[in-house]
């Protein structure tokens, strides 16, 4: 999985599952990091939330559990 296909996941289910348009969580979600996998062999990706409290919530919980399915991407 790449960088952007993570970006358009994450946003697509963030949309069905709570609503609201994909410029809205677009910019709550930020721009994806990809780390080397030598110094992150668990997950070498993150993300620099923005938006409101209730934005980031609902992000980090989507987050971890999209870690857990897809812990390594390429930049892309």
């Amino acid at each position: 999985m790449t960088a952007s296909d993570l970006e358009h996941l994450l946003i697509t289910r963030l949309i069905r599952e709570r609503g609201g348009t994909s410029q809205t969580w677009r910019r709550a979600l930020g721009k994806v990091i990809v780390r080397d996998t030598e110094t992150h062999a668990h997950c070498n990706w993150d993300f620099i939330l923005s938006g409101s409290q209730a934005q980031r919530a609902a992000i980090e919980q989507l987050l971890d559990d999209v870690r857990l399915e897809h812990s390594i991407v390429t930049a892309g």
